[in-house]
């Protein structure tokens, strides 16, 4: 089973070695203008936006569910971690399912349970139940993102997947900015369980739309369901280097993520800012530049290659972080407008690069980045409450610029990588 294990590759020659079936086969698959594509983004998009704002609908709401079941930040913020959590557990075998029995069948299934645990969850008597529902919730939801960038390296032609994929992570940026500002405002009205059941209706058309307007899969093959066969395609893909580091960057980034937005709500109802909860909602908003930035990631890889969109996505989100210090308002705006920037910029750019790496076993690859993405998430989550109430928000940002750190030197080493595979392919030429 070949794997590429380098970032340097070459394309010199590969017309000659195409065969003219792959070359038909890649000409049915759907490009940006052509039959199918318009439906195929607005579709993803809308998946993006129901899982992302299922995923997190409780994150702007922490303080309020604090103070509902009298809970601590820390464990308040186990319903976005378990959410987050049982996602990166189930991601990898639900993933296998769909290699099986196709990938728009275990979307479809996967927001059909999400949406239905989503009309349940504002009903949670205890801070128990809610995080144990919320678990449920994202386990369910664990279908979607490997699913859909496998659906898109299959159906999709290879020059416009970076872009597809973007416009797939936009929609994940729109998801979590519209569930934290819709929860926000509808929580400081009528309070967070109706939020949060708001939030569930909303997702509820985001899912019956998707499965209206998703083309049919025209180059899908099934898979084998046998653990060795399983286990080999996984054991190939972390054998990979680069997929390797791809995997820890996603997680890096997402740490960073996971705490200042987990964390955030509750530095904002803190003096000297006391915000209420409906403009703390609205904070959120944000998230509409990580739809720039996400959307855009094909256009900065074209430019800047792969490892120098990286090293500019980590720049912007270190930026970010450190202008968050201030106790001006506008400043800790502009830092988190920037950290968001910068994630989903990188994350678009890592997701993308994943499955544009693997050729073959495209879910479990995804898969296991997604994995690795949602580990982040969880640990994120928990360590940035941690963090704040030891150290304040100073502490999260702590936690947040050693995570960049990790995501600087991880791409100082692909690219020395890169450089010695570089000179390996030019002595093998003379």
């Amino acid at each position: 089973m070949p794997y590429a294990s380098t970032e340097a590759s070459t394309t010199v020659g590969a017309a000659s070695t195409v065969s003219p079936s792959a070359l038909a086969a890649t000409e049915t698959r759907m490009a940006p203008g052509g039959p199918g594509y318009r439906r195929m983004s607005f579709a993803l998009f809308l998946a993006g936006v129901a899982t992302f704002a299922l995923l997190y609908s409780t994150q702007a709401l922490l303080p309020l569910i604090s103070s509902d079941f009298g809970a601590t930040a820390s464990a308040a913020s186990w319903t976005v971690s378990a959410a987050t959590g049982a996602l990166a557990l189930f991601v990898l075998p639900l993933s296998a399912l769909s290699e099986r029995f196709g990938r728009r069948t275990l979307m479809t299934a996967s927001l059909a349970i999400a949406v239905t645990v989503g009309l349940l969850v504002p009903f949670a008597p205890s801070v128990g139940a809610l995080i144990a529902l919320r678990a449920v919730q994202g386990a369910a939801l664990a279908g979607l993102p490997a699913s859909a960038t496998a659906y898109l390296a299959e159906e999709v032609r290879p020059k416009a997947l970076f872009t597809a994929i973007g416009l797939f992570v936009a929609g994940n940026s729109v998801g979590g900015m519209s569930g934290r500002v819709i929860t926000g405002w509808v929580a400081q009205e009528w309070g967070w369980r109706v939020a949060l059941g708001t939030i569930g209706v909303v997702a509820v058309a985001c899912a019956v739309a998707f499965r209206l307007l998703l083309p049919a899969p025209k180059h899908f093959k099934p898979g084998s369901l046998r653990p060795r066969v399983l286990a080999g395609t996984v054991k190939g893909h972390l054998s990979n280097p680069l997929l390797r580091r791809l995997y820890a960057i996603g997680a890096l980034f997402m740490t960073v993520f996971g705490a200042v937005y987990t964390v955030i709500g509750y530095r904002l109802t803190d003096a000297p800012f006391s915000l209420p909860q409906g403009i703390i909602g609205s904070i959120f908003l944000v998230y509409l530049v990580g739809t720039v930035s996400a959307s855009t990631a094909g256009k900065l890889v074209g430019r800047l290659g792969r490892r120098g969109s990286l090293y500019l996505a980590g720049g912007t989100t270190t930026t970010g972080l450190l202008l968050s210090l201030s106790d001006a308002l506008p400043l800790v705006l502009l830092g988190l407008v920037l950290i968001t920037a910068g994630f989903f910029a990188g994350h678009s750019v890592a997701s993308s690069s994943v499955s544009h790496t693997a050729k073959q076993g495209r879910a479990q690859a995804s898969a296991l980045y997604q994995s690795a993405y949602y580990v982040g998430s969880s640990a994120g989550s928990t360590l940035g409450a941690v963090a704040f109430h030891a150290g304040g928000w100073d502490g999260t940002v702590g936690l947040g610029l050693l995570a960049v750190l990790g995501v600087v030197a991880i791409t100082v080493v692909g690219s020395r990588a890169a450089r010695v595979q570089a000179r390996r392919d030019v002595a093998a030429a003379r």
